[in-house]
C-alpha cells in the first residue's frame, strides 16, 4: 500500500492544536496522582491497549509509585483507517489477572466499543475489579453504552478526529507532541 506522505504532512500542517504538550503532561500528572491514591494498595495488573495506548501508558506508568505488573493487549476496530469496524483481537492478555484488580490504559474513549469489549473480557476472565484510564474522553452522545465511563480521564475533547500522544491519523502522527484535530473532521 502506497502512502501519500505529502498528505500526511499536510494533515499536521493544517491541524488545530487542542492541547499543547504541557497541558497533556499536566493532565497525565493529575491522573497519576489520583491513581496512586486509589490503587497503590491493590496490586493491579496494568494493561496498555496497543497501539494507541502506547505513548500515554509509557508516560503514565513511570509516575505510578507502587509495584505493579505491566503488560499489553491489542484489540482494534480501526486497523489504520479513520472509521471503525468489527472488534478484532490481535493479542489477548498473557498475564493472569484472576482475582486481581486490572487497570486498562487506552488513548481515547470515543464510542467505547473497544474499551467496553476489553472491560467485559477482563470481568468474565475473573478480574476482581476493572479500572480504566484514558487520556482523552470525546464529548458526544454516541457512546456504545450509556453507562460506560472511564475511571480516570486526562482531558475532554470536542467531537472531531483527533491525533497525537498515541492516537493516529491513518497510522501516522501517534508521535505528535500534543493533541491535534484534523481540519474539517
Amino acid at each position: 500500500m502506497s502512502v501519500d506522505l505529502a498528505h500526511i504532512r499536510q494533515i499536521m500542517a493544517e491541524a488545530d492544536c487542542l492541547y499543547p504538550d504541557a497541558e497533556v503532561e499536566a493532565a497525565i500528572n493529575a491522573m497519576a496522582a489520583k491513581i496512586n491514591a486509589e490503587l497503590a494498595d491493590r496490586n493491579p495488573v496494568v494493561f496498555c491497549v496497543m497501539n494507541g495506548g502506547l505513548v500515554f501508558s509509557g508516560k503514565l506508568v513511570t509516575k505510578l509509585n507502587f509495584p505493579l505488573e505491566l503488560s499489553y493487549l491489542h484489540a482494534t476496530r480501526y486497523r489504520n483507517e479513520t472509521s471503525g469496524g468489527e472488534l478484532f483481537w490481535k493479542a489477548k492478555p498473557e498475564i493472569s489477572f484472576m482475582d486481581r484488580d486490572v487497570l486498562i490504559i487506552d488513548d481515547i474513549l470515543d464510542e467505547g466499543h473497544t474499551l467496553g469489549a476489553i472491560i467485559d473480557f477482563c470481568r468474565h476472565a475473573g478480574a476482581a475489579a476493572v479500572h480504566t484510564a484514558v487520556l482523552v474522553d470525546k464529548d458526544h452522545q454516541r457512546k456504545a453504552r450509556p453507562d460506560l465511563k472511564a475511571d480516570y480521564v486526562g482531558l475532554s475533547c470536542v467531537d472531531r478526529y483527533v491525533f497525537g500522544y498515541g492516537m493516529d491519523y491513518k497510522g501516522y502522527w501517534r508521535n505528535a507532541p500534543g493533541i491535534y484535530a484534523v481540519k474539517g473532521m
